[in-house]
């Protein structure tokens, strides 16, 4: 993010999500002090992915990304600087963890340090926990979830979620050099040092894909566990996004894993209806 941009967010307030996704439809649900503090919350998430993602020649996305810490740093420390401030006040409030926003950066790092190709299942259970889990832990407190309970939410939701989109992206990963699909499930197909190009020719890569959607299906089942067993009132937006995140899933398991994959979104009518579901009823 340039130092304009980082400005104007100071001046302007945290950025928010598109409205219609699933997230600002699920943000939507909280009452406000809950909601702002979720928002200002997405814009940190958002800001220092850009850096991941966008932020130049690899030695200046890492500078950022320590920027990023010393911010942090500073804002546990009682003097923020601007582009935290919006953070002071969820941080107070909701006791925000310093160790679940510096995850969230780690996480980003991962991808600004070099393209992440066929990590091992350790390593990308250590990516889907600091770029989602983490943001699950921040917000489970903001909604209001009991600490135990809410830390298992974000444990299982976070990896569901994030898995749903490395099956959703794969194409659009491997056009950026990368590859989140695990190293152990190619060499299961007989493919040892994959590349985004022969990982996404292999006629069996379909067997892959089915392997991680199958794990993803299994943390949306352990999330809806711990959903059932919590207050309705804490847990109605995590409700709406891992049923609207579900659907991406069963589309692309509908869609298989023959090229060329078209781009799936789940119907206007189905997400309306999980938001009647899960936000009014």
């Amino acid at each position: 993010m340039s130092a304009a941009a980082t400005t104007m967010q100071a001046e302007t307030g945290p950025a928010l999500p598109a409205a219609g996704s699933s997230f600002y439809t699920a943000m939507r649900l909280l009452p406000k002090e809950r909601r702002e503090a979720m928002y200002a919350v997405y814009a940190f998430c958002r800001s220092v992915d850009d850096v991941a993602d966008d932020g130049g020649p690899r030695d200046l996305r890492a500078a950022e990304l320590d920027s990023w810490r010393a911010d942090i740093d500073a804002l546990y420390a009682g003097h923020p600087t601007p582009r935290v401030r919006p953070l002071v006040e969820p941080v107070r409030r909701f006791g925000l963890k310093r160790d679940d926003f510096i995850a969230v950066i780690d996480g980003m790092a991962m991808d600004a340090a070099e393209d992440i190709v066929a990590p091992t299942e350790a390593t990308l259970d250590l990516y889907c926990d600091r770029v989602a889990s983490a943001v699950g832990r921040l917000s489970v407190r903001i909604f209001g979830m009991p600490e135990e309970a809410g830390i298992r939410l974000a444990w299982h939701q976070g990896r569901a979620l994030q898995l749903t989109n490395i099956l959703r992206d794969i194409d659009e990963d491997a056009e950026r050099g990368r590859l989140y699909l695990p190293m152990e499930k190619f060499h299961k197909i007989g493919l040892m040092n994959p590349t985004p190009e022969t990982a996404l020719a292999h006629p069996r890569l379909g067997e892959v894909c089915e392997a991680v959607a199958a794990e993803a299906q299994e943390h949306y089942r352990q999330t809806w566990a711990i959903i059932d067993r919590s207050p309705r009132r804490a847990t109605k937006a995590a409700r709406l996004m891992a049923a609207a995140y579900k659907l991406y899933l069963d589309a692309v398991v509908r869609r298989g894993w023959t090229a060329p994959r078209a781009r799936v979104k789940p119907g206007k009518l189905s997400l309306l209806l999980v938001a009647l579901r899960h936000g009014i009823v």
